[in-house]
């Protein structure tokens, strides 16, 4: 099996069991120790891996990180372990002590769910303040997994992953500083754009006037990317799908059950995956066609419906949920105004992920 592969499954395996893992002995029995073995770890070979690996730190004898991963008798990688539901936060300078004192030249901080991989690139033999790499398995994207193959038995060289950690720390946190401007510009942000388009002073009000401008011409600007590359997308799937000889619109497909997907079920699926692009990992946002609506589902679960689209009669309608699950529909007169529903289809998702009162 490939590497991808293994580590989809143990992607599904955490899905299935994350809400009856109650301690952080079962975290790493049921999430950990699969994750190691599948990097190519024999966890039951202490030539490979240590658990309750000793790293004494000054005159404080006997401490022990979770687990290291050995090479040629010696630490390379140590694993500090938390419980599923523990915020990583509170736990880094543990993993930071137990760093200085060992040959290790990476520090690995997991509750089993996420994993945080950590290197000295500022200062020789003293862990960075913060992560070279960070992974949610339950949001995993394709270029993380290839991340994570560097650190795989048959492919683990220190000096390549040291060569792109620099590179990955940094980008992320460019990545991060340019989604909260975006978001939230500050003064010098909103300042070094305004003077490029206004000759006047920057005073209180424009300054008032031109950050109002910022976060909209932003968000119209993200629509527009996240427009461009679904039109892309669709006219791909008309190309493949209508025949060469045949200039005219691709007929629905039709399953065996007799449900018709039409084409403008598919656009609004990506307009509301567009919607959700800064929310939630789009590959947990599932769509699933019945003969009625074209159900959107979180998780591919019924129980967690973000909305559904009610195109299949003269009017259109798109069906958004409270925190009750029950169903409001809302007329639309064209796919664009789908858009003007992002924050209860949004809404939905924090219900279900529990960040709002409504959640499960």
């Amino acid at each position: 099996m490939d590497f991808q592969d293994i580590i989809r499954q143990l992607v599904e395996r955490i899905e299935k069991m994350k809400d009856s893992v109650l301690t952080e002995e079962a975290t790493k029995t049921a999430f950990i120790m699969p994750f190691i073995n599948a990097l190519g770890y024999d966890v039951f070979n202490p030539t490979e891996v240590v658990p309750e690996f000793i790293c004494d730190i000054g005159t404080k004898k006997g401490e022990k990180i979770d687990y290291a991963i050995m090479q040629d008798g010696k630490p390379v990688i140590l694993i500090e372990c938390k419980h599923c539901l523990q915020d990583l936060n509170l736990h880094d300078n543990q993993l930071l002590r137990y760093f200085t004192v060992s040959p290790a030249k990476f520090g690995v901080l997991t509750n089993g769910i996420i994993y945080r991989f950590y290197t000295d690139l500022e200062k020789e033999n003293v862990m960075d303040e913060k992560p070279f790499l960070e992974v949610n398995l339950l949001e995993l994207r394709d270029t993380q997994i290839e991340e994570l193959r560097k650190f795989h038995k048959s492919y683990f060289d220190v000096g390549n992953i040291m060569n792109t950690a620099s590179e990955l720390k940094y980008t992320n946190e460019l990545k991060r500083l340019i989604a909260s401007e975006l978001n939230n510009p500050t003064p010098e942000f909103v300042k070094f754009f305004a003077r490029q388009v206004y000759s006047g002073q920057m005073k209180e009000r424009a300054m008032e006037q031109f950050t109002g401008l910022m976060k909209r011409a932003a968000s119209q600007w993200k629509n527009d990317l996240i427009n461009e590359r679904l039109k892309a997308a669709l006219n791909n799937e008309v190309q493949v799908s209508a025949p060469a000889t045949d200039a005219s619109e691709p007929e629905p497909e039709q399953s065996e059950d007799g449900i018709v997907t039409t084409a403008e079920e598919l656009q609004g699926f990506y307009i509301v995956k567009s919607i959700l692009a800064q929310k939630v990992s789009l590959n947990r946002v599932v769509g699933r066609d019945t003969k009625s609506y074209f159900g959107i589902l979180l998780d591919d679960n019924n129980r967690k419906p973000l909305c559904r689209l009610w195109f299949n009669r003269s009017n259109k309608y798109v069906g958004t949920f409270d925190a009750e699950k029950n169903e409001t529909r809302h007329l639309i007169n064209s796919l664009d105004e789908i858009y003007t529903l992002a924050e209860p289809i949004c809404a939905a998702v924090d219900y279900y992920e529990g960040t709002t009162n409504g959640g499960e």
